[in-house]
């Protein structure tokens, strides 16, 4: 009789290798049963540390039957707060062949050019966005919200001005409150003074190092800055400019009025509002400062024919392999979002995003001239599509009769109320509101005769002259066909997880399930504003306080926040917890953090931010901690010990047996031990940090949990913490803790936040034990298979690895002059992206499988790379020319196959190396870059128009 029971499938569906492909590996290496290989990896001293038990997981059916209940809690309000966040409308063809597509969301950041060139050429297209609209020439490649965009803009200035003088930052009252509580947070760690007030009344610019202001301003007005500018900058001070892009499709650029950095928000660009996030913050500079610009840049360089390719400018990126040199510790972006508003400018071109803007204007016009009919006062005099109503004793009214009509105004005071308008906002939607406004048997206003004769609030003195987006990316692909063409042919360029294994060590690429996804997109949870009255998102509470239960119950920690919105972020915060911790207990001299030689870039960079002196301790030659090494310094320094940051599994992808004792020594010594969650994927269900010593982690949701990289972000990095820690999590106005923001909404980048609740669902604790097995399995059994051809760097006391494995590439250079560079490329040819190159140890491959990908992946990926070394040997022995060689060439592309072929191996060993790829061929559009060229030559928008032109 067949079972009746409901039969969760998603598990296995989940983990790549089948039951005869698991006990086939097992038996390679030498084990009969998964718990006996995590029993010799794991190491006795952690054993049974995790609490997540075995619960069983639900299916996917009943886990979106589940969460659409919980989505149901939301309720969506007509929406006209504003303060940075705002209704937009998605067009159809970007969400479903964008965002909605795994060749987008699934992609990884693009440090591999070659096989990235279709989101890089799409993150193009985003700064010559930026720089066109905000008049500045150089644009990054996205931060992670306004906020901590404007918090980068504050350490940014204090670097660069000339004013050396003063430590105090001017912050305009009329920013966000949210920037400003990010601000301050930013600015307490580094003795820097954040002085808000009213720019009018700035009597002694010199008393500043820089200064930020907001245009329009939070409240609606729109000021002329210009004489302001002048000012700071004859006291040496430098100016940045919050500023809302599609305004400035209708006012004079921050660039043109004298500005040194514009920075703000890409949201209203096609992206929902998703209670807070994510969303594509932006950041533009002059030439000049270029290089000290936060985040990641997009250049324009050449590959080896010649022909033009893009590449992250080497220079500008990843600013924290600086360690503690570095200016921020910002390692990420919002990729996927920052594409979606650079498709939203093409689709719309310079003419459609024109008219929207004028739209939004006239809206808000209309909406004023018929509050005056109904008695009401606007205070601003010029604005774009915000307004401030003194609405004296009838306020609280106002916002009890909007309540009943689901509708949110934005709450300024007991005497004012605000509203901002949208590309959402309708006739129907201003009738609503002036219903709101009116006394009981008031006639409305007539929409249709206010709209006659609507006048243009905007200041005649502050209209753009200057054109915008002329380059023909912005011109062309208006049309449906067009634009879907488009995102195809730039989709193509590229390889992301639909394609093929991406097996990045540290970086954690596993499958992000389309049961996962779905609720992404659903308006319950995408139409939310993050500053809504909270009875109305009880939806996301139910959600978020579940998800926090989840992610404690896996780590061992006894609290969660959800609010960084990057892994940087939740390094940063969980280091302030520490900081603050240890303030609250009298202890400010505090501020020494070890930090083992092979640790992330980020934890240096990090520990300087929070104002922490960095000192190295040393690893053995096994790359474990050098525990006496660390004795030694954290006696030495036990005065002033304030934490240790250390990775667990460690960077080298072995688990250390002494981390216990590695803990013990940093409490006795009154330190704090932060345990980076980069590898969380090898102890979910095995061992939990929170029980084996660790007092904060970060986690990425974007690695271990399932949230895709998108292409470089979005990213989530909540911190879990010990109870004595729980008071100092990051606080937000909106929430029971007003102060100690890192992000500008509360939960961060909460839309993307259901994707890890669906897969910690419906795995179960039965099913996130096993993916953490095979993930350990899957990356033994390459080891094991490799290991004959590649010399394995590191291993644990069983001669086993946790999650990852680094193959050592140095000996084999010393004997054929062949690089990890070369490897790297010329597995581009074998359709596979490249492992981790040199890191954490200088010419070395760092490969992590996870358990989503399949026994024959991996042989697919071990042939390959088998393949290579053969080739390595050919050119050991002379069989092939130490540099006319397929590795030194790769990768080939299509055009050079049909050109003249200059090299001794043929044509089919170039393409064609192994027999599988006849059948699905990935062909790289370019060969290998430049970036040399392009760091001397740097580009970082689209050419020109004559260029263009001329090409």
């Amino acid at each position: 009789m067949t079972d009746l029971t409901t039969e969760n499938e998603f598990i296995a569906r989940h983990i790549g290798p089948r039951d005869a492909d698991i006990d086939a590996m097992l038996q390679q290496l030498g084990f009969d049963s998964l718990d006996a290989l995590s029993a010799s990896v794991i190491p006795e001293s952690i054993k049974g540390t995790s609490v997540l038990g075995q619960t069983p997981g639900l299916s996917e059916a009943a886990a979106l039957a589940k969460i659409k209940t919980i989505a149901a809690n939301n309720q969506q309000f007509k929406t006209f707060i504003g303060q940075g966040y705002y209704g937009t409308h998605t067009p159809s063809p970007i969400l479903r062949n964008l965002l909605e597509n795994p060749a987008w969301y699934t992609a990884y950041t693009p440090y591999q050019p070659e096989i990235s060139q279709g989101r890089l050429e799409a993150l193009l297209n985003f700064q010559t966005l930026v720089s066109d609209l905000s008049g500045l020439p150089i644009a990054n490649a996205s931060l992670l919200d306004e906020a901590t965009a404007a918090a980068e803009a504050m350490t940014f200035c204090k670097r660069l001005s000339k004013n050396k003088a003063s430590n105090s930052f001017f912050a305009s009252k009329h920013c966000h409150p949210q920037t400003l509580d990010v601000l301050r947070t930013r600015a307490e760690p580094l003795d820097i003074e954040v002085v808000v007030g009213d720019e009018a009344e700035i009597t002694d610019a010199s008393a500043y190092f820089g200064a930020l202001l907001q245009y329009p301003a939070s409240n609606g007005d729109i000021f002329d800055y210009r004489a302001l500018v002048e000012r700071f900058h004859a006291a040496n001070a430098l100016v940045a400019v919050a500023a809302d892009l599609l305004a400035l499709t209708l006012l004079t650029p921050p660039g043109e009025f004298g500005a040194d950095v514009a920075l703000g928000s890409a949201q209203r660009f096609g992206v929902p509002l998703g209670f807070g996030g994510p969303h594509a913050a932006y950041f533009a500079t002059r030439d000049a400062f270029k290089r000290d610009m936060p985040g990641r840049l997009v250049g324009v360089s050449v590959d080896r024919f010649g022909k033009p390719a893009l590449r992250l400018a080497m220079q500008t990126r990843e600013q924290h392999i600086r360690r503690e040199k570095a200016t921020s510790n910002i390692c990420t972006a919002q990729v996927l979002l920052a594409n979606i508003a650079s498709m939203y400018a093409v689709y719309h071109g310079p003419q459609g995003l024109t008219r929207i803007a004028k739209r939004v204007h006239q809206m808000s016009a209309i909406f004023a001239q018929g509050l005056a009919k109904l008695g009401y006062a606007v205070e601003q005099e010029h604005f774009f599509d915000t307004l401030t109503i003194a609405s004296g004793e009838r306020t609280a009214a106002l916002h009890k009769r909007a309540g009943e009509l689901s509708i949110n105004l934005r709450v300024v005071d007991a005497q004012r109320v605000g509203v901002s308008f949208d590309e959402t906002t309708d006739q129907a939607a201003l009738e609503s509101l002036w219903e709101v406004f009116a006394e009981a048997g008031h006639s409305l206003p007539s929409f249709t005769d206010l709209a006659k004769a609507v006048a243009t609030r905007l200041p005649q003195t502050m209209l753009r002259q200057s054109a915008i987006l002329s380059h023909p990316v912005f011109n062309r692909y208006h049309s449906e066909t067009e634009l879907m063409r488009y995102l195809r042919k730039l989709a193509d360029k590229d390889l992301a997880l639909d394609r093929s294994m991406i097996p990045l060590g540290s970086c954690t690429m596993k499958l992000n399930a389309a049961s996962e996804m779905i609720p992404v997109t659903w308006a319950e949870f995408g139409n939310l504003h993050p500053f809504a009255p909270t009875e109305q998102s009880q939806g996301y509470q139910q959600l978020t306080d579940e998800l926090e239960a989840m992610l404690c119950a896996a780590t061992g920690y006894d609290g969660v926040s959800l609010q960084p919105n990057a892994g940087s972020q939740g390094e940063y915060a969980g280091l302030l917890a520490i900081r603050a911790y240890h303030i609250s207990r009298g202890d400010d001299q505090r501020d020494i953090c070890l930090i083992p030689q092979s640790a992330h870039g980020t934890n240096p960079a990090t520990a300087s931010m929070v104002g922490m002196r960095v000192v190295v301790t040393a690893c053995d030659a096994r790359g474990n901690v050098d525990i006496e090494d660390l004795r030694a310094k954290a006696i030495e320094h036990k005065d002033r010990l304030a934490a240790l940051m250390i990775t667990y599994p460690s960077t080298h992808g072995v688990f250390e047996e002494g981390i216990r004792e590695i803990a013990q020594i940093i409490h006795d010594n009154g330190g704090q031990v932060y345990i980076d969650g980069a590898n969380m994927n090898a102890m979910v269900g095995l061992c939990a940090p929170g029980k084996f010593g660790g007092d904060v982690s970060h986690l990425n949701l974007h690695k271990t949990f399932c949230i895709p990289h998108g292409g470089g972000g979005p990213g989530v990095g909540p911190i879990g913490v010990k109870e004595h820690l729980i008071p100092f999590l990051p606080g937000h106005a909106n929430m029971a803790r007003k102060e100690g923001a890192v992000s500008a909404a509360p939960f961060g980048s909460a839309s993307i936040l259901p994707i890890t609740w669906m897969y910690i669902s419906m795995m179960g604790g039965e099913g996130l034990k096993r993916a953490s097995q095979l993930a350990i399995l899957n990356a033994n059994y390459i080891a094991r298979r490799l290991e004959e051809h590649y010399p394995v760097l590191y291993s644990g006391t069983n001669g086993l690895v946790a999650h990852e494995c680094i193959l050592d590439i140095r000996p084999i250079k010393d004997a054929s002059g062949i690089s990890v560079d070369d490897v790297a490329k010329r597995l581009i040819d074998f359709g596979f992206h490249a492992p981790t190159m040199s890191f954490p140890v200088a010419g070395t491959l760092m490969i992590e499988p996870t358990e989503s990908e399949s026994k024959q992946e991996l042989d697919r990926f071990c042939d390959a790379m088998i393949a290579i070394r053969n080739e390595i040997r050919a050119v050991e022995c002379g069989d092939l020319d130490k540099d006319n060689n397929p590795l030194k060439n790769a990768p080939h592309t299509a055009l050079e196959l049909v050109g003249e072929w200059t090299h001794s191996y043929s044509r089919e060993q170039a393409v064609y190396p192994v027999a599988s790829l006849i059948d699905g061929k990935y062909w790289p559009p370019v060969g290998r870059v430049d970036n040399v060229f392009g760091d001397r030559n740097l580009i970082c928008a689209c050419p020109s128009i004559e260029a263009y032109q001329d090409a």
